[in-house]
């Protein structure tokens, strides 16, 4: 695995946080709710409250800048991991494993569990969160038929990981 600094940002840091985001929505347009478009032209003000909203994001510093993302924001009870993403040339290192880690590190701190939702046809994704512990619970019943397909997926604490 390169040698990676995982560092959690701030709203002062949105500079950094929008060539993240924007490289992740650019790759992988299909796993994200937001699309590049609503994100390309956003203020200052939009990328600073994104980063005061969403109370955990974590970015993974290589020697060329950010490639890699994890967001946490609490949902009740629980933690709901949002926007991960890990640029091509990462995948298969494990540092999808150690953004992981860090949402349900966060959330076991604070006593809450954690849940994502991943589109159905994110297999690579998938793989990534069972590696991690997470159990499929599959598609909720309720979700629009209109809608891509997304598995409800939560963080089982008792479930050992299995080594990369």
């Amino acid at each position: 695995m390169s040698d990676l600094d995982l560092v959690r940002l701030g709203p002062d840091d949105w500079r950094e946080f929008r060539a993240v985001r924007l490289a992740a929505l650019a790759d992988s347009p299909g796993a994200f709710g937001s699309r590049h478009a609503d994100w390309v032209d956003a203020t200052e003000d939009r990328w600073r409250r994104r980063l005061t909203d969403v109370p955990l994001t974590v970015v993974a510093r290589g020697d060329l800048g950010p490639v890699g993302v994890v967001s946490g924001t609490e949902s009740g009870e629980s933690v709901e991991l949002i926007s991960m993403w890990v640029a091509p040339g990462e995948r298969g290192t494990g540092l999808a494993g150690r953004l992981i880690d860090l949402v349900v590190d966060w959330a076991r701190s604070s006593g809450r569990r954690t849940g994502l939702m991943v589109r159905d046809d994110n297999l690579g994704a998938i793989r990534a969160y069972t590696r991690a512990g997470f159990v499929d619970h599959g598609v909720p019943e309720d979700w629009p038929a209109a809608e891509p397909a997304e598995r409800r997926m939560w963080h089982d604490d008792t479930v050992a990981r299995p080594p990369d």
